[in-house]
């Protein structure tokens, strides 16, 4: 029966066949205008697709079917990012998905470790914790504890394995029609595994934000901080810029009652993926050096009501921290031997920082090593679309380019930049999104530039 089993695995997919293929009622109910109710589907796959003694999880899968069902065009299924961002955490930028991708159903996993599917810390990680979804202060020792206690299951939370389950969620549920896959971020990244490890039968890709090559280490997170630096230094004018270094450099430094101690520059670098915010930057640097703090407090409480509106409103888009950690850790850094004196000495001079690096060191999780698919190109992909910021803080505009001369050899690869963007564009720059998403779905010829 085993052989039997292992042998549905040859093209790095697990047949679902033998389970319910069709979408029903939701536990938790997501609405809106301009779809039908939502309706959602969990399944189970194996933990471990290459050891299938260790058992189980489950994955859920949530569908937003369109108007009209007889005219649905087919389906998108939307990627998330992070790692350990949850589907739920696309639902405010669904009205601009409806637009984007007219007359299609819009089909949002949560992937392993993610949303509804299972968790790397189950007890921890539950509606009924501390903090729901999210991990509470006094949660993290036992979460901590319980990925240790059980290694195997941990370490089978890798990129391959959610590129796996994508392939055999897409091949269970998908339309008769056309299917599209749209990832964002580490989406992006996802996205390509899974096209090494199943290349399934898609009619198009869109990498929004895509992630550096895999193995060009110039641009890995722990070097984040000369990413987001560079990016915020040009928002500033050369005297702008040296009215925040002498800010830095002064006794009097005003904002740290108001971040509580925090580091003003990883305040500032917090700013750049919201375009209303991060315009606030030169004021706030002419205020501070004022003394006033007015603006400070403002700003700061806008951006906790953005950071938090999601999560309070659809708790289940609480991203995995723990997720993060241990496939960001495990897969993307290959400065293992990184300190806290390393970061804080490549800090030395930015006038924007990011906490990512941090989070690299001496990392509380049993990670797992990269596997044969890392670094590595799929064969061919099907047409796709790549749209970039050229402000992007997470993925750098650069990268980016680099990273698509490489997928150009492999297909129809259209790349297409939105001047002045951040991160996630269906946020940041809705109405480029949607012409530049849309005029590839309808299959024709896309906008290599699109402009704020």
């Amino acid at each position: 029966m085993k052989l039997k089993i292992l042998s549905l695995f040859s093209a790095g997919v697990f047949s679902l066949s033998a389970q319910a293929t069709t979408f029903g009622a939701c536990d938790y109910a997501i609405n809106i205008s301009g779809f039908e109710a939502s309706t959602c589907a969990k399944t189970k796959v194996p933990l471990d697709y290459t050891n299938l003694e260790l058992g189980q999880i489950e994955l859920a899968v949530r569908q937003f079917p369109t108007k009209d069902a007889k005219q649905s065009r087919g389906q998108v299924w939307l990627i998330h990012g992070g790692p350990g961002e949850a589907g739920a955490g696309f639902t405010p930028f669904l009205s601009v998905f409806r637009e984007a991708f007219k007359g299609y159903d819009i089909v949002v996993p949560d992937h392993r470790g993610t949303g509804e599917s299972s968790r790397l810390c189950p007890a921890q990680e539950s509606a009924n914790s501390e903090a729901g979804y999210a991990l509470g202060n006094t949660e993290w020792g036992p979460c901590i504890g319980s990925l240790y206690a059980n290694p195997s299951r941990t370490q089978a939370f890798t990129i391959t394995h959610a590129a796996k389950d994508l392939a055999g969620l897409i091949e269970k549920y998908r339309s008769d029609k056309e299917v599209y896959v749209y990832g964002v971020s580490y989406g992006t990244q996802l996205t390509l595994r899974l096209m090494q490890v199943a290349s399934p039968k898609l009619d198009g890709i869109i990498l929004d934000g895509l992630v550096p090559k895999e193995g060009d280490t110039e641009w890995e997170i722990s070097y984040r901080t000369r990413v987001v630096d560079t990016v915020g230094r040009k928002l500033l004018t050369e005297q702008q810029e040296k009215q925040f270094k002498a800010l830095l450099k002064s006794n009097n430094q005003v904002w740290k009652p108001a971040l509580e101690g925090g580091d003003i520059r990883f305040f500032m670098a917090s700013l750049l993926n919201y375009h209303d915010l991060r315009s606030r930057i030169p004021d706030l640097i002419k205020q501070l050096t004022a003394g006033d703090t007015s603006l400070l407090k403002q700003t700061l409480q806008a951006l906790k009501d953005k950071q938090g509106d999601i999560i309070s409103a659809y708790p289940l888009a609480a991203p995995s921290l723990p997720l993060s950690m241990l496939i960001t850790s495990s897969e993307n850094n290959s400065r293992t031997n990184l300190t806290k004196e390393i970061v804080s000495k490549e800090a030395e001079g930015a006038l924007f920082t990011s906490h990512l690096p941090r989070l690299l060191v001496d990392v509380p999780a049993p990670l797992y090593s990269r596997d044969k698919f890392f670094g590595k190109l799929p064969k061919q992909l099907p047409r796709t679309l790549i749209v970039q910021g050229t402000l992007d803080p997470n993925t750098p505009y650069e990268a980016a380019q680099t990273h698509s001369k490489y997928l150009e050899k492999l297909g129809d690869v259209q790349f297409s930049t939105v001047k002045d963007a951040a991160h996630i564009l269906p946020m940041v720059a809705p109405k480029c999104f949607t012409h530049l998403a849309s005029q590839f779905v309808s299959k024709n010829k896309v906008s290599e530039i699109c402009e704020l």
